[in-house]
């Protein structure tokens, strides 16, 4: 039987992924903040986590190979920045980036994208002898989407927005 993980299981895409692979034969780990009252099938295996918490995400992974041994998927579905959207009354979503409130940027690069690189570091480790490094290029991608989406937002402003990579510099 093979094993999956999926992260962010609580409710959402990550609660059907959950319910999908369970249904085709996979042993599925489940985490969530709420994953203890999501509704999940009886067979799927609920872990409390946070992945805003290292060690939380670290004690998942040490769980999983303790139970099944190995870990063949990994779904990273937790997320963050959907909360708080109204705020004091007013809907910030849609708000220019330099509008948005601090909190959003923790939670979808926090809660998201750091969540799905430390279990995707721990899912390597499972899956694979060797890891390769991968931070330069998820950084440089992350920096040239933020910079064409800022460039977009203050096009009508007259500001243009460019990123630039010089290559490896000596400082």
């Amino acid at each position: 039987m093979q094993t999956a993980l999926v992260t962010g299981a609580s409710r959402g895409v990550g609660r059907g992924v959950a319910i999908g692979l369970a249904e085709a034969g996979f042993k599925v780990y489940a985490t969530g903040r709420s994953v203890d009252t999501a509704d999940l099938p009886g067979a799927v295996v609920r872990i409390g986590c946070d992945h805003l918490r290292d060690e939380e995400t670290a004690s998942t992974f040490a769980r999983i190979r303790a139970e099944a041994g190995s870990l063949d998927v990994l779904v990273n579905a937790a997320w963050g920045g959907y909360e708080r959207m109204v705020e004091d009354g007013r809907f910030t979503w849609q708000l220019p980036f330099w509008e948005q409130p601090a909190h959003r940027w923790t939670g979808m690069l926090d809660a998201g994208v750091r969540a799905a690189w430390v279990a995707s570091t721990h899912a390597a480790g499972m899956m694979v002898e060797r890891r390769a490094n991968v931070i330069y290029g998820v950084s440089k991608a992350a920096t040239d989407k933020m910079t064409a989406d800022m460039a977009h937002e203050l096009r009508p402003h007259g500001v243009a927005v460019v990123s630039l990579y010089p290559g490896l510099v000596r400082t």
